[in-house]
């Protein structure tokens, strides 16, 4: 799965989680992640970095896919809580960067654009 903002490619080798068993692992035991490498938790309104072993880059999404907040979160920390989240995105820490913004909307691909 592709990830866009803005109509440039954000992570293009996302993984789904939507079942509790998913969301719950999520990228617990990952080691490293590589550039275009992430985790679309569905129906997720907040996470944590517990048992993690790296930070990661996260965006939090409202129903509709729209950014709602940002951060980067190192392990054994807990997420912010904004008020409309509804799916959380996970990236390898330095993906975001400037690239996405509050109020842009995320676009989720399965094709080879």
């Amino acid at each position: 799965m592709k990830i866009y903002c803005n109509h440039l490619v954000i992570a293009d080798k996302v993984n789904i989680a939507d079942t509790f068993m998913k969301r719950f692992f999520g990228l617990m035991g990952k080691k490293k992640l590589d550039f275009g490498e992430g985790l679309l938790l569905l129906n997720c309104p907040s996470i944590h970095c517990f048992f993690m072993k790296i930070s990661i880059d996260v965006i939090y999404l409202s129903e509709e896919m729209t950014v709602e907040g940002v951060e980067t979160l190192k392990p054994w920390s807990i997420g912010k809580h904004y008020k409309k989240t509804a799916h959380v995105l996970e990236l390898r820490e330095g993906s975001v960067n400037s690239k996405v913004n509050l109020g842009d909307r995320i676009v989720l691909s399965r094709d080879s654009k």
